[in-house]
């Protein structure tokens, strides 16, 4: 009798139940680190993953490249969440890298109630948006991966902000795309019967959590709205926004 020894990442998948395997030559992108794969980049599926759940990504060789969700409908096939092939997506995964982004917004986000904590791709969570308006968190659940670990991250958020209301703004047309329904709502608390106060560089600000765009405020406008603020100094400025002033001076 022979007996064939297989090496480690032939013994995956040959017992690993949901294995995404790419065509020749696709790999050199994930291999470099980019998160996404594209439906057109993928030769076959091993096993039966469903929405959302993890799927062991291979080279056409047979090389370990990741663990990624999984996503049937749309054309970003899987989203990378490691590179690392002995370490398991669960819950424990998302409190490490929530807490990371955490950690790094605490450390070069500063005179502000208004915060990006997770954004995505950036933070490792591909298709997850939350957003800090005091203790107030507004989240966006854009792709099938995040929305399959939902429980799980909200859990985790409210652990480590405190946040006492946690809302969801997943109505953006991409939701279809995943072939998820757009949802908004509370997620944990109660829905503000008025806008947010949010302050920032010593400026009010009236945020509209679930009507306004997105998750209803231009984080990312920070440094344009201070160095505005530098510029007009001591000049005459056209208020297109009198709520907002009014809101400023109370």
């Amino acid at each position: 009798m022979i007996w064939r020894i297989l090496a480690p990442n032939q013994l995956n998948r040959k017992f690993m139940q949901n294995n995404l395997i790419l065509l020749p030559g696709k790999e050199r992108s994930p291999m470099r680190h980019h998160p996404w794969i594209f439906a057109g980049a993928v030769a076959k599926v091993e096993g039966k993953p469903t929405s959302g759940s993890t799927v062991w990504v291979y080279s056409d060789s047979g090389q370990f490249i990741g663990r990624a969700a999984y996503s049937p409908d749309s054309q970003i096939r899987a989203r990378i969440w490691s590179w690392d092939e002995g370490e398991p997506i669960d819950h424990a995964f998302f409190k490490r890298k929530i807490a990371t982004a955490i950690a790094h917004r605490l450390k070069w986000v500063k005179n502000t109630t208004a915060t990006r904590l997770i954004f995505g791709e950036a933070d490792g969570l591909p298709g997850l948006v939350v957003d800090q308006y005091g203790d107030v968190l507004v989240c966006q659940f854009m792709s099938a991966g995040v929305e399959h670990w939902k429980d799980a991250i909200v859990s985790t958020l409210a652990q480590q902000t405190g946040a006492k209301t946690i809302l969801e703004r997943s109505d953006a047309a991409v939701r279809e795309r995943e072939g998820l329904p757009q949802i908004t709502g509370a997620l944990l608390g109660e829905i503000p019967d008025a806008p947010i106060v949010a302050q920032e560089n010593g400026i009010k600000y009236l945020v509209d959590t679930m009507h306004g765009h997105k998750t209803g405020f231009y984080i990312d406008q920070r440094d344009s709205r201070h160095l505005l603020s530098e510029l007009s100094k001591d000049k005459e400025v056209l208020n297109m926004f009198p709520k907002a002033i009014e809101a400023s001076k109370k």
